[in-house]
């Protein structure tokens, strides 16, 4: 075991080794030379800096207004609107026109002899060219399924609005978080700029000694090798950001990329699980599905029932014959009633029964999912505001630590090893930041969209 004062002296002979060896005077001495260190140019600037800043209210609007999903929910009403005008069709009265032209090769002649002159006498009686029409009048005067149908797909329009509301809902709340993570983006290029400027500063620093012949090549290198890596940092910083504003410019429905401000100010929720119950558009769609399949259940009974139509037929003949005359009408009272069909009302009672059921448990499960949601968001924005500060507290002790690290650096009290993982340190302090920020920006955007407040 070596006592301290051996590991002391060994500590001193090293760095005198390394002085020796990786000195400047020391190789032009003894003739060795060493490779030159790779060209480090400057991270090229962003290329878009003359982007369009909007706030998230507006990023919202033009996502609502512009998006292919948006759009798309918005037509699905007015298809949900044009269902309703054709399940109506049938409990409308309805007048149908028809002509028939019919051409014969010939006149249909009866031969008939006069008993008193004995001469034979031709009657038309099926004329070569014929001309005939109708009006067909018919009006739905008992049809409850007709009628059930009607209304069934009134509430199923209500179900589609509903559903639109849930659909805009998710589209705000990806605009959001879109927004959230280039303002966290934007701060975590600042922060990688600021220390690729602290590298450089230093590697300038050790080249200017190393060149001067009182540093050393080891500590040259390793300020040049950590100003490369924070570099390809920055750089691939630039990347990510621009691929996020690409990103929500698509969301909004633009042709260019788009920038934010760098905060916003989300407002704190006043969670209240039924009050959420009510405003959350998921919610309301889930149960306006629930009573859409429990009406449409409880109509089944419009299956097994009779209907009654009566008809009005105006019509017209050119020849009049020996049944039809010229002019004549007709009128019908037609009644249906289903006997047999093969079990397909029983079927189709059975099936929406499953689907009742279906509808309950997905609104019920929901309803525990947005009490959960509340909690769970209330607890997120209470930690997430904690490991802000932790977070902060820690950064700014990082800094001073670095501080200290360059001053002992740069009075020859220490080589440039605690000075490099100081850096780092206070680099990845940094980032804790920028991560505990946006989180504490997601936990209030979670909390608001739990409640049903966003947007």
């Amino acid at each position: 075991m070596l006592s301290r004062f051996g590991i002391r002296h060994l500590a001193t002979a090293g760095l005198l080794v390394e002085l020796l060896v990786f000195s400047p005077r020391a190789h032009g001495q003894r003739g060795g030379k060493l490779p030159p260190l790779p060209k480090l140019e400057e991270v090229a600037p962003e290329t878009n800096q003359n982007l369009e800043k909007i706030s998230l209210n507006e990023a919202v609007r033009r996502a609502l207004a512009r998006n292919p999903t948006a759009i798309v929910a918005f037509q699905e009403i007015k298809r949900a609107e044009a269902l309703v005008v054709e399940a109506r069709a049938p409990s409308m009265p309805s007048l149908m026109a028809t002509a028939t032209l019919t051409r014969l090769d010939s006149d249909r002649l009866l031969a008939q002899k006069d008993t008193a002159t004995g001469k034979v006498n031709y009657a038309t009686i099926s004329a070569a060219n014929q001309e005939s029409g109708s009006l067909l009048l018919n009006v739905p005067l008992i049809s409850p399924r007709a009628w059930t149908q009607w209304s069934e797909s009134a509430v199923g329009l209500q179900s589609t609005k509903a559903s639109n509301e849930d659909t805009r809902r998710t589209l705000a709340t990806t605009t959001a978080r879109a927004y959230l993570a280039i303002i966290s983006l934007k701060r975590q290029v600042d922060i990688t700029a600021r220390a690729v400027a602290n590298d450089r500063s230093h590697y300038d620093y050790t080249h200017t000694r190393y060149e001067g012949g009182v540093g050393n090549r080891v500590d040259e290198v390793r300020a040049a090798q950590q100003l490369a890596a924070d570099q390809a940092l920055l750089s691939s910083s630039f990347n990510a950001l621009a691929r996020a504003r690409e990103a929500l410019g698509v969301l909004l429905g633009e042709d260019r990329p788009v920038d934010t401000f760098d905060d916003v100010n989300l407002a704190d929720g006043s969670p209240n699980p039924d009050d959420a119950a009510a405003r959350r558009q998921d919610v309301v769609a889930a149960k306006t599905r629930t009573s859409a399949a429990e009406k449409i259940r409880k109509d089944s009974w419009t299956d097994f029932s009779p209907s009654l139509n009566g008809q009005v037929q105006p019509f017209f003949q050119n020849p009049k014959s020996l049944t039809m005359p010229t002019t004549g009408w007709q009128a019908f009272l037609i009644l249906s009633f289903p006997i047999i069909e093969g079990g397909v009302r029983r079927g189709q009672m059975r099936e929406r029964d499953a689907l009742l059921s279906e509808a309950q448990a997905q609104y019920e499960g929901l309803l525990r999912q947005t009490k959960s949601d509340i909690r769970v968001a209330v607890e997120e924005i209470h930690r997430t505001d904690e490991a802000m500060r932790s977070s902060g507290a820690a950064a700014d002790l990082a800094h001073q630590v670095l501080d200290l690290a360059n001053l002992a650096y740069h009075a020859g009290a220490t080589t440039n090893i605690e000075v490099i993982d100081a850096e780092r340190r206070a680099h990845d302090a940094d980032s804790a930041v920028v991560i505990a920020e946006d989180a504490v920006r997601q936990a209030r955007l979670d909390l608001l969209v739990a409640a049903g407040q966003f947007p």
